[in-house]
């Protein structure tokens, strides 16, 4: 699916500037969120960036979540902070796994899928670009978005019972067809991962981590972020807690 130019929107707020929202492969950027200035958040707001392929599947989700306390809405240059990010969608294409993929890259936070139609096929895209939430959007109304976000940021995850389903399926399949003959499992670290985790159980940074490994930094906070995002971990010390306690490292 093609998607045309969209406005760019995006609210001010108080809080320091971080990187823009990723733009798509095709030159399109995703459009951010509109609100109106707001003052400063209460600790218990969580901060959402929203996401979408056009300005009027962003505007019906902006207008739900405007409404409610528990959450803060985001401008589009500020939302390198979310702790949660929507991406709003009509169906799980090609640009849209990409729109994920430069999300995934650009945000610490976890990420939401709001989607008009989502077909079985797309359970690998959304597991391998790291959604943890899934929501039709024809049951997106306003408690059920909260809930979603409010899950997200709680490390839970959210998704119809249906695509659950289907998921705990192909996850026993892979176990079966491609894991148990060679002896892996799905918590398996491999080389490069290990190798990354024990140096960050030494206390090395980023860039030390790169000049050991001959890799380069984007590199060492891709495979980390992937450790993380794959074991269901809140961050760099959880992983490697998580490690050493199953003797991974």
């Amino acid at each position: 699916m093609t998607t045309t130019e969209a406005p760019r929107g995006g609210a001010v707020t108080t809080a320091r500037r971080a990187p823009a929202a990723p733009a798509t492969g095709s030159g399109t950027r995703l459009v951010g969120a509109r609100v109106p200035v707001q003052g400063h958040a209460r600790p218990t707001q969580i901060p959402v960036a929203v996401y979408a392929e056009d300005l009027i599947l962003q505007t019906g989700v902006v207008q739900q979540l405007r409404q409610r306390p528990e959450v803060e809405l985001l401008s589009e240059g500020d939302a390198g902070r979310a702790e949660v990010s929507l991406l709003v969608v009509d169906a799980l294409t090609e640009s849209v796994a990409e729109h994920l993929r430069r999300l995934r890259l650009a945000t610490s936070g976890r990420i939401g899928l709001v989607v008009g139609q989502f077909e079985a096929g797309g359970l690998q895209t959304i597991v391998e670009y790291g959604v943890a939430a899934v929501l039709r959007r024809s049951e997106a109304d306003q408690d059920r978005l909260v809930h979603l976000i409010t899950a997200l940021a709680n490390g839970e995850g959210v998704m119809p019972g249906d695509l659950l389903g289907e998921l705990l399926d192909r996850i026993g399949t892979l176990q079966r067809t491609m894991l148990d003959g060679r002896g892996l499992t799905l918590s398996t670290l491999t080389a490069r991962e290990a190798e990354m985790l024990r140096l960050v159980a030494e206390g090395f940074d980023t860039s030390e981590i790169a000049a050991k490994t001959s890799y380069s930094e984007r590199t060492v906070k891709n495979v980390l972020h992937e450790i993380i995002t794959r074991l269901g971990l809140r961050n760099r010390a959880h992983a490697v807690g998580y490690a050493m306690r199953r003797g991974l490292i």
